[in-house]
């Protein structure tokens, strides 16, 4: 293929401006719209630069780049010139900077003085060449004036650079520069995303390969089941529009919102005590005080890291090089599946929209193995061209790179390599994409091409151009020191990154409010406030339902304990025999025994009335220690049995003085036949002592009469007795006899009369001793008959207002 060159005059041209014969370049030369300047033509033969300037379509970085060169090549250069000149069009750039060479762009000095040049110069570089802090400066300031004039360029073209576009560097899992969060990216993607099911899953699975691979779990796809979970619980999620934090996430690996996977139910594929171990695994990332600036800083929105609010154009670097390889591997992931969703949410165009940059793709794009950043990355290179973005990636292990997935590539810039092997690898890539773009390839003059490359001489395959080109490429507007410093970084990012840190102002302390009891509080609202605790699936744990509450308040969900019992209260001698269901509500407190059931209160919330889920956007009071392990609720349910033990009671409750009362009958009802008895043999008793005290005084009243006419008889003077008064003598003395026979019926009926009453008495007694059996201070159960059902963390719902006072959101 032959070079094509391009009219001088036309400001389309899309390859080379060659001037008769090589001299400094003008910016009549170079400047033109839509045209990057990248270098100038080089003969390799002869070792000289050839006449003109290279310039490159941006429009052919739509088909995508990739640059290739060993350490010392001037691959980096070659690729932030690239940068600087997408910045001067007004393309914006999204660079990954894995080894912290790119922050470079920030070090842009119009002046060209020693004074910009020397916070950043590298003293180890000043040791080395015998000079002091300010010659090496100085002598920085000297060789980059000169460089940069040798090319045409100046300060005024490095001040026109700055001002037209916008450079910052972003530090993931840092505050040096602009921190990062990534709550966005566990958000439900875009809707054209979730219209394709095949980029919905590439999505969901690239997602939970890279967080588990933050958790240094190696997961596979199709045989791990955390990768299994993980994945159906963002599919479940996204696919209804709804987002996941990690906070989220972690719940529902405990108590997941699916019921099967697959043909299993959830509790056969992942136990729940396996479960609650990746549960843990991630709460101890989201615990880790380190892991706290993931999820500060600047949301990870495509768009607004492209464009300042303003709409100009951003050079956005990434810089991750202070991450370990699973925090890089994971943030790569997260950032180009961002870029994705962005990108498919654009209008179709055929010019460069943006860049997509990433300086040393080493172990993110492989050609066998299948880490999580290398989906979303082949799908970017095979769909984001029809949307504008460019991608161009750089390493310089070129057989750690999958060429097949880089067959569409359209542009490769190649420089000096280390290696046959290298060699070999590259040109396999290079014959991959001329075949894909139907053009020939020479593969014995490129072999020979890259043999004879050197620093900064490359050579451009352009399957928009006509021919391979060799060139040189241009003096970085950028002063090229380095990778930057945490504290270096730290000062070009001043005023950029938010304020961190600083304590609350003081707020009211917290008044208990309402008839049910309260856990401690904290001092002021939301002080004490946390998201939901992870607990171990053997502590059972339950939501008591909210009802409405005022407006402004925040819903508190405050741990207490939930007791339910079967107690039986039986009572041999009375016939008692009930069963009654016991359920209290007690306080968690923050002592060792971690509970006094004494405090709480009875309640009559069923188990089937509790919830599952907390109410979303509830916040959470701290639960004690006590409350937080299983063996704790094994103590629980044996002070809640003592409990019961000393202080249950049946005359508690109104079945039990029910069947008090019916035992009291029933007593009475057994002796009553009895006492009927005694009662009639008294009333009998009694009628006879009557009837016999009558005869015996009608006998007396005889007796006496009789011994009276006699005596009298014998007192009025008459002489001796004869028959008559012999006979009125015998029938007195007869009626003496009668009146004691008389008073001894009497005594005899009195005395049973007594023994009746007696024996009454006597049965009463027994009557009264067996009711008062029964007594009225209740029938305590035994021990055996108390059965603990249930002991359990209930989150008791409250509303909080803004002073701080809560009140009882379920009564």
């Amino acid at each position: 293929m032959a070079s094509r060159r391009a009219n001088p005059a036309d400001p389309t041209a899309r390859s080379i401006h060659a001037p008769a014969t090589w001299e400094t370049p003008r910016t009549t030369d170079y400047e033109k719209l839509g045209a990057f300047y990248l270098g100038r033509p080089y003969d390799l033969q002869a070792k000289t630069p050839k006449p003109g300037v290279l310039l490159y379509d941006s429009q052919d970085l739509v088909t995508h780049a990739v640059c290739v060169g060993m350490t010392g090549s001037g691959k980096t250069g070659l690729c932030i010139a690239l940068i600087e000149e997408a910045a001067m069009d007004g393309v914006p750039t999204i660079a990954i900077d894995p080894k912290g060479d790119l922050t470079n762009l920030l070090l842009t000095f119009p002046d060209l003085g020693s004074g910009d040049f020397k916070p950043w110069v590298n003293e180890e570089d000043a040791k080395r060449r015998n000079l002091s802090v300010d010659q090496y400066a100085a002598d920085q300031a000297e060789t980059w004036k000169k460089g940069l004039a040798s090319w045409g360029e100046d300060g005024d073209r490095i001040r026109r650079l700055r001002d037209a576009a916008d450079f910052a560097i972003y530090t993931p899992g840092s505050t040096a520069g602009i921190p990062v969060s990534i709550l966005a990216s566990f958000a439900a993607p875009a809707q054209a995303i979730r219209d394709d099911p095949e980029l919905l899953q590439e999505r969901v699975a690239t997602t939970a390969t890279s967080l588990l691979g933050l958790l240094g779990i190696d997961a596979d796809p199709v045989k791990s089941r955390e990768h299994i979970l993980i994945s159906s619980l963002f599919s479940a999620a996204w696919a209804s529009g709804a987002s996941l934090d990690l906070a989220t996430l972690i719940q529902q690996i405990q108590s997941p919102p699916i019921a099967r996977v697959g043909v299993l139910d959830i509790e056969s594929f992942y136990p729940a005590k396996e479960r609650f171990s990746l549960a843990m695994a991630m709460n101890n990332l989201l615990a880790a005080p380190g892991f706290s600036t993931w999820l500060q800083g600047q949301p990870l929105d495509v768009g607004s890291v492209l464009r300042t609010p303003e709409g100009k154009p951003r050079v956005a670097i990434f810089s991750i090089a202070h991450l370990s390889d699973a925090e890089r591997m994971f943030f790569v992931s997260l950032l180009l599946n961002q870029v994705l969703s962005w990108t498919r949410a654009q209008s179709g165009t055929t010019s460069l929209r943006a860049v997509l940059y990433m300086d040393e793709i080493f172990g993110y794009f492989p050609p066998v193995a299948d880490p999580p950043s290398k989906r979303p990355l082949l799908t970017l290179l095979k769909q984001a061209r029809a949307f504008g973005l460019g991608i161009v990636l750089a390493t310089q292990n070129p057989v750690d790179l999958d060429y097949k997935g880089l067959a569409n590539t359209g542009t490769w810039f190649l420089g000096r390599l280390q290696t046959e092997r290298d060699k070999l690898r590259v040109l396999e890539g290079l014959e991959g994409a001329a075949a894909t773009a139907n053009a020939n390839f020479d593969r014995q003059k490129t072999s020979e091409i890259l043999a004879g490359l050197g620093n900064r001489i490359f050579l451009m395959n352009n399957v928009h151009e006509d021919a391979p080109e060799v060139f040189e490429s241009r003096w970085a507007m950028s002063y090229l020191r380095g990778p930057l410093t945490r504290d270096q970084i730290k000062v070009l990012m001043q005023g950029r990154r938010p304020e961190t840190g600083g304590a609350s102002p003081a707020a009211p302390a917290v008044t208990p409010s309402g008839p049910a009891p309260l856990p401690p509080s904290p001092a002021a609202p939301g002080s004490g406030d946390s998201g939901r605790p992870l607990l171990p699936p053997a502590i059972p744990q339950w939501f008591i339902p909210s009802r409405g509450g005022p407006s402004g308040s925040t819903l508190v969900y405050a741990p207490m304990l939930l007791g339910v019992a079967t107690v039986r209260f039986a009572q041999a001698k009375t016939g008692i025999d009930a069963t009654e269901t016991l359920a209290y509500l007690a306080p968690v407190t923050g002592d060792p025994v971690g509970v006094a059931w004494d405090t709480g209160k009875r309640t009559e919330l069923a188990v089937s009335e509790l919830e599952k889920d907390p109410e979303d956007g509830a916040v959470f009071l701290p639960l004690p220690a006590a409350a937080a392990t299983a063996k704790g609720y094994a103590d629980f349910r044996k002070s809640l049995a003592a409990w019961l033990f000393r202080n249950a009671t049946l005359d508690l409750e109104q079945a039990g003085r029910e069947q008090r009362d019916r035992a009291v009958q029933g007593i009475r009802a057994t002796y009553a036949p009895q006492v009927h008895r005694l009662e009639e043999r008294i009333r009998n008793a009694g009628q006879v002592v009557e009837r016999e005290s009558g005869q015996e005084r009608a006998a007396q009243m005889q007796t006496a009469i009789s011994v009276g006419a006699t005596v009298l008889g014998a007192l009025m003077g008459r002489k001796g007795l004869g028959a008559t008064g012999i006979g009125r003598a015998t029938t007195a003395a007869r009626g003496v006899g009668r009146a004691l026979d008389q008073r001894q019926d009497v005594g005899r009926a009195k005395e049973d009369l007594v023994a009746a009453q007696a024996e009454l008495d006597a049965l009463n007694g027994e009557v009264e001793q067996k009711v008062s059996g029964i007594g009225s201070v209740g029938i305590r159960p035994k021990k055996s008959d108390i059965d603990v059902q249930l002991v359990a963390l209930a989150w008791a719902p409250y509303w909080r207002d803004a002073q701080g006072t809560r009140t009882a959101a379920w009564e």
